[in-house]
């Protein structure tokens, strides 16, 4: 069995010093608190690597305190100087672990950084687990580019935009509109009661910076085929360029039981010899060790796991039934809506995530239903290695509001797409809820 955790512990972390106003951070008080609040520490929140199924060794946490002060109208200045007040990243502006707890339609964020000295020469890319809903970065002052969706991940390439030394300066506009948009928003609402909840404003996931190589691996997609025993994998690049080429090793911890070469950006078949298939039952995982070369010169590696599975719709009797591994399974399990009543979306700690699954699978769940909102990258980590199957619906618009304001499709369809596709390597997922109900439904028969 792999032992995922002694990968991701492994992994080089590099923490930011203390920021000189974490003293003036102060976690609010909620009607109900978690008792993994008393965990949450200001100056080391959530510092476990963001993406388990595509981890590199080198990366700098940016959770933290950061300023942050409410904005005034969609054309207002990016503030100069200081900004007004701190605020916890990644926390909602509405939480109580946040030390806000106000609800605010737009919101200015701001940090400073520096890079590790043992990056030159490589390229730096941001990462933003989710903003909800649009964003706008910059850093020392220059606009990175706008970004809409408020449950998908977003990169960019700041290399150009950073200072030659010293401290570099992180700037981010929010604006969420939640009931006033037609965009997904799921459970949320600025008017909380009854089956709806609090909106979820800014930054609600990790944001981390790492370095790579002019060209490196964008991400990769796994399609496990337990039929043949063949792992189908294409590992695709950032650009698409002539001598690249990339090899795949299949592992059980240390050992390596499969060796795999091929070309980036398309599909190469690794057979996985005497497969042990995954199940909640049995939630066996393997490790994924990727490398990418340039005319046969390393340039970039990945780690990343994989599980054998497969799901699938059979005919059963005359009764059509979801079968695991070609093998009928009652799937039995909750649903999940993912509110915290002191992070609202965003769990304390890593170790909060993992109590929850751990929960449903004592209680005698083999599957959650994710209702409405989409989580991130460790979630479905922790339902992987854990064994409990997911049906993941996306996030609704228009959610049990009398007056609806019209569906905006393009983002719906767009944001769904997204998370579909990152989401793709996940063995735990086995179903995707398009709809809920009839909340934001359109152009179905």
């Amino acid at each position: 069995m792999r032992n995922t955790m002694k990968v991701l512990l492994g992994v080089l972390i590099i923490l930011l010093p203390a920021m000189p106003f974490a003293q003036q951070w102060q976690m609010k008080q909620a009607p109900l608190m978690t008792s993994f609040s008393k965990d949450v520490n200001p100056e080391n929140v959530l510092s476990e690597y963001p993406r388990p199924q595509l981890v590199r060794n080198k990366w700098l946490n940016l959770n933290g305190v950061w300023q942050f002060q409410p904005g005034s109208g969609a054309s207002e200045p990016v503030p100069q100087g200081n900004l007004s007040r701190v605020i916890l990243v990644p926390f909602a502006v509405e939480s109580a672990i946040s030390g806000v707890k106000e609800q605010h339609s737009r919101l200015w964020y701001r940090r400073k950084f520096t890079v590790p000295a043992q990056w030159e020469g490589q390229h730096v890319l941001i990462h933003f687990g989710a903003v909800d809903y649009e964003s706008e970065v910059y850093v020392n002052g220059i606009s990175l580019g706008i970004h809409q969706g408020g449950y998908d991940p977003f990169s960019y390439d700041i290399t150009n935009r950073l200072k030659i030394s010293g401290d570099q300066e992180l700037t981010v506009r929010v604006f969420d509109p939640t009931d006033n948009g037609g965009y997904p928003r799921g459970k949320q609402t600025l008017y909380p009661g009854g089956i709806m909840y609090t909106s979820v404003t800014g930054i609600w996931q990790s944001v981390w910076l790492e370095p790579v190589p002019e060209t490196f691996i964008k991400n990769i997609k796994i399609i496990p085929d337990v039929d043949a025993s063949v792992l189908k994998l294409t590992v695709n690049t950032n650009v698409v360029a002539a001598g690249m080429s990339v090899t795949a090793h299949v592992k059980i911890g240390n050992q390596i039981i499969q060796t795999k070469a091929g070309n980036a950006n398309l599909e190469i078949s690794i057979p996985v010899p005497n497969q042990k298939l995954w199940s909640p039952d049995d939630p066996f995982l393997y490790d994924l060790a990727v490398k990418l070369e340039k005319d046969g010169v390393p340039i970039d590696s990945v780690d990343s796991y994989f599980g054998m599975r497969k799901i699938s719709m059979e005919d059963d009797g005359g009764i059509k039934k979801l079968y695991l591994n070609n093998m009928f399974l009652f799937q039995m399990g909750p649903l999940d809506q993912g509110f915290w009543p002191d992070g609202i979306y965003t769990a304390p700690t890593d170790a909060a995530l993992r109590f929850d699954i751990e929960k449903m699978k004592e209680f005698g769940f083999n599957m959650v239903r994710k209702h409405i909102k989409v989580e991130p990258y460790r979630w479905y980590y922790w339902a992987d290695k854990l064994g409990l199957m997911v049906w993941q619906d996306m996030p609704s618009v228009n959610s049990y509001t009398s007056n609806p304001v019209a569906i905006n499709e393009t983002a719906y369809e767009r944001e769904l797409t997204k998370l579909v596709e990152l989401h793709w390597n996940s063995p735990c997922i086995v179903t995707w809820v398009v709809f809920n109900e009839s909340q934001g439904q359109h152009r179905t028969p």
